[in-house]
């Protein structure tokens, strides 16, 4: 694996530096919507095991008083916008706002207060207001969840980071429909975008803040 055999590299040219943890955090959670949880339309690998690992973790984040952000894939009816993330994909055009299947799964459903930020694109903070809307929150440390690792996740997560947001990626709340991008996309956000952790080691490092 490329965490054994390359990690000498890395470690030489510098990569992986630990990344200090700052509050407050706040928590996203990117596209565990029914769609993505179904291995008959986008889901499979450890997407349903990342899902069922996150509930604890998103009640954590609200007996915490974390600001709390989801995301969900949601094209026009009529198509119209349409882009190139479709074209490679064009299964996600039957992600509608009234469609089950765009729709965040009924354990991790949003409450109020929390931001619902609806895309088109990989990352969740491209074309949206999730930055201007962490940062009117003080959030410091982005607690991230979600699928695909190593499509929306990684993609949100660069954002991120280029935001000035600190992301932790939690690594048993994150799920892919293949494993090994999965593994591959840990390694590759943990050595260049942010602290990658278990959940009970990630609550753990949060809570000595």
């Amino acid at each position: 694996m490329t965490r054994h055999g390359e990690l000498p590299t890395y470690e030489r040219q510098g990569f992986g530096t630990q990344l200090p943890l700052q509050g407050p955090a706040g928590l996203l959670i990117v596209d565990f919507v029914n769609g993505f949880a179904d291995p008959a339309m986008f889901g499979g690998g450890n997407i349903g095991e990342a899902i069922a690992n996150t509930v604890p973790l998103l009640d954590h984040a609200r007996a915490q008083g974390w600001a709390v952000a989801h995301s969900r894939i949601v094209f026009a009816d009529d198509d119209g916008d349409q882009n190139i993330f479709t074209l490679k994909v064009p299964g996600l055009l039957t992600l509608k706002e009234q469609g089950p299947a765009s729709a965040i799964v009924a354990q991790l459903a949003a409450r109020d207060g929390e931001l619902v930020v609806r895309k088109t694109v990989p990352s969740a903070f491209f074309g949206t207001s999730l930055a201007a809307w962490l940062t009117q929150r003080g959030v410091r440390t982005l607690v991230v969840a979600g699928a695909v690792t190593s499509g929306c996740v990684r993609a949100s997560v660069v954002d991120a980071m280029s935001h000035g947001f600190r992301p932790l990626v939690v690594s048993d709340c994150v799920g892919d429909r293949a494993l090994q991008p999965h593994a591959a996309s840990l390694f590759d956000m943990e050595q260049k975008y942010a602290a990658v952790m278990p959940r009970e080691q990630a609550l753990a490092a949060l809570a000595r803040l």
